[in-house]
């Protein structure tokens, strides 16, 4: 049964805690890792567009499997789905450290969006079913803030590390911090949730999800080329059939039931989906941008991006508490707001653009996100039934991590419109600044078309 709010604090502090450090550790890998990329692509010889990659491969793998592992995680326990989530998290981040060559190391990769799968299907799920509706949006906001903390954090970390002991240090600091989650975990956390247990697992959907969303992030590396085209026509084209499978399963991995004549859940969802295609492309090209054109250091341009996650660090917890008292719908949209006008600054950005515009604008698109990301998952998690939470939260993620994958996917695009196979390389620089200016246009049209989702989803209260 979902647990009484007056059940005991000890547990839930536990909970918080547990859910906590790891939503720290992973964003604040993914974010390190971008300051990084310089120093990946010059001992892998990448070019641009498989550079690329070393965000996409660890994306696909959570997009696809997040869901299914959302599924088991009810069936068979939310605490040890999120468990083996964190060990294998750990294991693929040494196996990434230690990697001879790009093959391994786009491998281990893909085996950490596994894990980071596991952990992001199960944390919010927890959290809600531990936590009573009245502290809910201030626990979510804790959650937020930690997530932004690791991001904010991570550029710092990344770029210090990756100056002084190299990029593989990036990866093989998450060793000991998830060792260190894992014992809190087994010594603190000694309860189970299991609200689907005996339901069969939906194999057929599980498998065709996946296979649908490879399919449209290959698709995206392989444009302009005819094979691309087929594989993002064969995506696109199998996802009524996958919807109408799922609609017809009795117990389907994607629950389109859910969504149906909820207002609130589907297009808070959507523009969740919007807003991370819009934004999470941000820290990928800025880093790039700031090596390559203004000459920084992996150190100096971590410093640089930590604005940005920083401020959305330090306006999660106040943005959740908003929530809890106005309309969600109102803050975030005009959280979305404020982040689609920072996309359109990026968009006039130039060789000799001012440094201190580049940080004011971070913090602009970080107070922005801050403000749409805790009353939008407020307003998700506050429109289904306690015994729905892990779907939805699995729902929300999976919603995070396409829009995550689709950003990656629209900037590895315009990657190959513009620079092609080619390194990035001082030849090449022209088309990168170019390539930058109209992914970031693309992605302000984005944020400000997704303001009408999150104004049009209706009232939570």
């Amino acid at each position: 049964m979902e647990m009484n709010p007056a059940a005991d604090r000890s547990l839930q502090r536990a909970v918080l805690l547990v859910t906590t450090l790891d939503s720290f550790l992973t964003p604040m890998m993914a974010s390190a890792v971008a300051v990084a990329l310089p120093a990946i692509a010059r001992e892998f010889s990448l070019t641009a567009v498989t550079l690329s990659w070393v965000a996409s491969s660890y994306l696909l793998a959570a997009a696809a499997l997040l869901l299914p592992f959302g599924h088991l995680a009810d069936i068979h326990g939310r605490k040890k789905v999120f468990t083996v989530g964190t060990l294998l998290f750990g294991a693929a981040s040494l196996a990434a450290g230690l990697a001879p060559d790009a093959r391994l190391f786009l491998l281990a990769r893909v085996l950490q969006g596994a894990g980071g799968a596991m952990i992001f299907g199960t944390s919010v799920a927890i959290l809600t079913s531990v936590f009573p509706p009245q502290r809910r949006g201030w626990v979510l906001g804790i959650n937020v803030a930690a997530t932004y903390g690791g991001l904010s954090l991570g550029p710092f970390i990344g770029g210090l590390l990756t100056q002084t002991l190299g990029w593989r240090a990036v990866f093989l600091v998450n060793v000991p911090l998830g060792l260190l989650v894992l014992s809190v975990l087994w010594l603190k956390v000694r309860r189970e949730w299991a609200f689907a247990r005996g339901e069969p697992f939906d194999w057929r959907g599980s498998i065709a999800y996946s296979a649908m969303l490879a399919a449209v992030m290959l698709g995206f590396t392989w444009l302009p080329g005819w094979r691309g085209g087929l594989m993002l026509a064969a995506g696109a084209l199998s996802f009524p059939f996958f919807l109408r499978w799922e609609n017809r399963c009795s117990h389907p991995v994607f629950h389109v039931r859910l969504a149906r004549g909820n207002v609130v859940f589907t297009f808070s969802n959507l523009a969740a989906l919007v807003n991370y295609s819009a934004t999470f492309a941000i820290s990928f090209l800025l880093s790039l941008y700031l090596q390559y054109i203004q000459g920084f250091s992996a150190r100096g341009a971590g410093l640089v991006l930590v604005a940005q996650p920083l401020v959305m660090a330090l306006f999660s917890p106040l943005a959740g508490r908003l929530s809890d008292r106005h309309e969600p719908r109102v803050v975030a949209s005009l959280g979305m707001g404020l982040s689609a006008a920072g996309l359109l600054v990026f968009a006039f950005m130039g060789r000799t653009t001012h440094l201190a515009a580049i940080v004011a604008n971070l913090m602009l698109v970080g107070l922005g996100f801050a403000l749409f990301s805790s009353p939008n998952t407020h307003a998700i998690m506050s429109s289904v039934l306690p015994r729905q939470y892990g779907v939805a939260s699995a729902f929300l993620a999976t919603m995070r991590l396409v829009g995550q994958m689709l950003s990656m996917g629209i900037a590895t695009l315009v990657f190959s419109l513009f620079i092609g196979r080619a390194r990035i390389v001082p030849g090449t620089y022209p088309l990168f600044l170019r390539s930058m200016r109209v992914s970031f246009a693309f992605f302000f049209i984005l944020c400000a078309g997704g303001v009408y989702f999150s104004l049009a989803r209706g009232r939570v209260r």
